[in-house]
């Protein structure tokens, strides 16, 4: 299989101290790569790099055979890298159909939003998403009404919406009950399919269920990579992540 994400040499340095030292791994195609590792790792900066937050010291990020180190955050989007923060950034006096309207890549910005009219085909892509992430009976309702999880949910959609060849996702089970980390399960094994997807997470009952392969990272290095069950068996990860 060709690699889509491709991240070679990469680091990046504040003050000295090197968040990302030299890493290198890539993720192909439909593949859904889960990064673990402890607190501190690097992990969270390594999203904040692909999608364009901040700016890599050296190395190279190359996403479908695109440079994307030295692009903008918009242009990055535009390249079809979509990413979801540790915390759901939903807007919550507004209902769950105009969150997923508004993040629909039609109606971002502010001639976006002026001009936007809203299609047929905008109406059933919003429908579309609702139901991949289990809010089709929440289209009418305000975001600050919906549980922890189904905020999650909604801004899965919300990057998903605009139908991303990357999803990056940090973390999208924290504070969930155990039937919505199933779903969740459910739902990240669906959408990988056409695009690759990026997920951070410590829960590795979680990472267990999804994951095609396992990265390690730690001290902002790449400790081990491979399938869940050689990461368990692993001395080292033991050692300085899952013996903890």
């Amino acid at each position: 299989m060709i690699a889509e994400l491709e991240i070679k040499n990469l680091t990046v340095s504040f003050d000295g101290f090197k968040a990302v030292d030299d890493l290198t791994f890539s993720v192909e195609h439909e593949e859904l790569r889960v990064v673990i590792g402890p607190n501190g790792a690097g992990k969270t900066t390594l999203l904040d790099l692909i999608c364009g937050k901040t700016r890599p010291t050296g190395g190279s990020i190359r996403f479908k055979g695109r440079e994307l180190s030295r692009m903008q955050e918009n242009s990055i989007v535009r390249q079809g890298v979509g990413r979801k923060f540790q915390t759901p950034s939903v807007y919550p006096k507004l209902t769950v159909f105009e969150n997923l309207e508004i993040s629909f890549p039609r109606g971002r910005g502010v001639w976006g939003s002026l001009f936007f009219k809203q299609s047929e085909d905008v109406r059933e892509r919003i429908r579309e998403v609702a139901r991949d992430t289990y809010l089709s009976d929440h289209l009418h309702t305000s975001a600050e009404h919906l549980s922890h999880g189904q905020k999650q949910w909604l801004e899965i959609g919300m990057v998903l919406i605009a139908d991303p060849k990357l999803m990056l996702l940090d973390e999208p089970v924290a504070g969930m009950s155990v039937r919505e980390r199933q779903q969740t399960a459910d739902l990240l094994q669906r959408i990988c399919r056409g695009r690759s997807v990026v997920v951070i997470e410590h829960d590795m009952n979680f990472v267990k269920q999804i994951a095609h392969k396992v990265t390690v990272m730690h001290q902002g290095k790449m400790l081990v990579e491979g399938s869940m069950d050689e990461i368990q068996a692993n001395e080292k990860v033991r050692e300085v992540y899952l013996g903890h």
